[in-house]
């Protein structure tokens, strides 16, 4: 029996051997492939030294120490110790960089906790927070991760959500330093500039060597030593710097691009300088931002088959870009959740983009102060960003959504069913605003999609008698007060729209204010002055009075946009000043007739 067990062993340990040895004979090639798909990972850094020796002593048992590690993490987070948390998380990263879901904690971390205990007085830093948690998703989490429709799921939501939305105090300051660091970027932003933007060479040799660029390039190292020993990222981002601000470099850098102004040179200069900042910086392919304008792009009025490109500087169309990119690399053709909710990040980007898709942004110097040049760059500048419905955006919202609902009907109903209840509100309040903006055609194509995909009995004969059954039950079924506050923001819509020089959108909602107006006053049998007074609602140039005071009390709208306001309808329109300026000496004597 002896024997028989020591020849059992022998023969084991000899078996095992060979095992090991044969192993061993596949483990370069294994290495190699490792490195091939990025699955290696380099030594831990920068931790401290009790979470080092844990790792090494450990060895294959580093997932439990990841595990009592990511406890901690959320035991913190629940406690309020969001700082903390992050730490803990940022270690979790360097021992487990391909664990997709604490890249999502972090992020999250950054761009929602942490940000929101930096006081709403001091937006920068919030923003510098809310930066930090995008960055880190898009710049480390998805290059290492790049199979997880999580990470590019989270990356569009913030964008969509945190940037885009309205939930924190500060997110005006958030869209304004986006658009504002996107601007530079955009050239003159039509189909041709954007084309030329993804055929730029990707790599600095290449424009370096190019002959027609070469000599530029040389010229501006010459010039000033900002260039004289930059890299490619120092060159392109000191050149961006020196085409918007000149003064930040010497007076011979101005003189090159004097010199070189309108030549072939400077123009490829310019759109690789532009496309390498958004490669590089951005992580933004030019090549695909160039794709997504032709499918998702709102459309050309002179041409309903020819799409526009998105602006670029508005939240909503990064996140369309990064929900795109993550169905395109990570997505599958079966159903997953987070596959769900990234279809859903495209249709509400684009529904976001239709709603408040137009970007106005207001850039005025302010005056300068006593003692002080006029000429002086030091007087100030009054930014503001204003968004407002982008109707040209229907379309691709539209043929998104109805593919989505299509492509859902085959593989999970429920979801299928939940977007099309979206999607006909979503036809319902597209039909009002285009019967309302005078686009009559257009409301009468959704019409006929209502009555086709979702009929029922509230749909009329008419596309008027719809849109007046919609206006009716969104507007006159609202009391008396509700609809004179709705007039009023109608009229101040105008008065934005005509101080951003929009003449056209500003009649749109003064005819809307004046539709609501005769409507209400009809449908209650409301006639003369008296019996108006009575209900509290005044003659339509009163109201029209009443709303430009509104307008210059809103503290959103800055002093200068107001002053600007007020000399253009003193100049160009001097029947509706002179009207207004009735108003304003007849409320003054009604105030002086009031019992003090």
């Amino acid at each position: 029996m002896r024997l028989r067990d020591t020849i059992i062993c022998s023969v084991s340990i000899v078996l095992a051997a060979v095992l090991f040895i044969a192993a061993g004979t596949h483990l370069d090639f294994i290495n190699a492939e490792r490195s091939r798909l990025k699955l290696t990972m380099e030594r831990p850094r920068d931790i401290p030294p009790s979470i080092a020796f844990a790792t090494v002593a450990t060895g294959a048992f580093r997932g439990l120490v990841v595990d009592a590690l990511w406890l901690r993490a959320d035991k913190l987070k629940q406690e309020g110790q969001f700082f903390d948390a992050k730490q803990l998380a940022e270690w979790i990263t360097i021992l487990q960089p391909r664990f997709a879901t604490v890249w999502d904690f972090q992020a999250w971390n950054m761009a929602y906790n942490i940000s929101v205990t930096m006081p709403a007085t001091d937006p920068q830093e919030r923003w510098r927070w809310v930066k930090n948690g995008l960055e880190l998703l898009r710049d480390k989490a998805i290059p290492l991760n790049p199979h997880s429709i999580l990470l590019y799921q989270r990356l569009a939501f913030i964008f969509q959500n945190k940037i885009g939305g309205v939930t924190d105090d500060c997110h005006y300051y958030y869209k304004l330093q986006l658009a504002l660091e996107m601007e530079p970027l955009l050239g003159p932003a039509d189909n041709e500039y954007f084309k030329a933007l993804a055929e730029a060479p990707s790599e600095w040799r290449r424009i370096a060597e190019d002959a027609n660029t070469a000599g530029l390039i040389a010229a501006l190292r010459a010039a000033d030593k900002t260039f004289a020993a930059a890299d490619a990222d120092q060159f392109v981002g000191s050149y961006l710097s020196l085409r918007q601000v000149p003064k930040r470099f010497s007076p011979q850098s101005f003189k090159v691009i004097n010199e070189y102004r309108g030549s072939k040179a400077i123009r490829n200069l310019d759109i690789f300088a532009r496309a390498y900042q958004l490669r590089n910086v951005w992580k933004l392919e030019p090549e695909t931002m160039e794709k997504l304008n032709q499918l998702y792009g709102p459309v050309d009025w002179d041409d309903p088959n020819r799409h526009l490109p998105l602006d670029w500087r508005h939240p909503d169309t990064h996140a369309l870009y990064w929900a795109y990119k993550g169905l395109e690399i990570a997505g599958s053709s079966g159903y997953s959740a987070s596959q769900a909710g990234t279809n859903r990040m495209i249709n509400q980007s684009l529904q976001s983009l239709f709603r408040q898709g137009k970007i106005y942004l207001y850039l005025a110097a302010l005056p300068p102060q006593e003692g002080q040049d006029a000429n002086s760059q030091s007087a100030g500048q009054v930014q503001a960003v204003y968004l407002r419905p982008d109707l040209r955006m229907f379309k691709s919202y539209n043929a998104s959504t109805m593919a989505i609902i299509e492509w859902y009907k085959t593989i999970e109903h429920m979801t299928s069913e939940s977007m099309q209840i979206g999607h006909r509100n979503m036809l319902k309040n597209a039909l009002l605003a285009f019967y309302q903006a005078g686009h009559r055609k257009q409301a009468l194509e959704i019409y006929g999609m209502l009555k086709k995909l979702y009929p029922s009995s509230e749909l009329f004969d008419s596309v008027d008698a719809y849109a007046r059954y919609i206006f009716n039950e969104e507007i006159l079924d609202l009391g008396l007060n509700d609809v004179r506050e709705i007039i009023q923001m109608y009229l101040q819509e105008a008065y934005f729209y005509y101080s951003m020089r929009d003449d056209d959108q500003a009649a749109v909602y003064e005819n809307l204010a004046k539709q609501a107006y005769d409507a209400y006053l009809q449908k209650y049998g409301i006639g003369g002055a008296i019996e108006k007074e009575r209900l509290g609602l005044p003659e339509f140039s009163r109201l029209k009075y009443l709303a430009l005071i509104d307008f210059v009390n809103d503290y959103q709208y800055p002093y200068t946009l107001k002053e600007s306001l007020y000399s253009r309808i003193k100049i160009e329109k001097p029947e509706l000043f002179d009207d207004l300026n009735k108003q304003r000496q007849q409320a003054l004597k009604e105030m002086e007739k009031q019992p003090k």
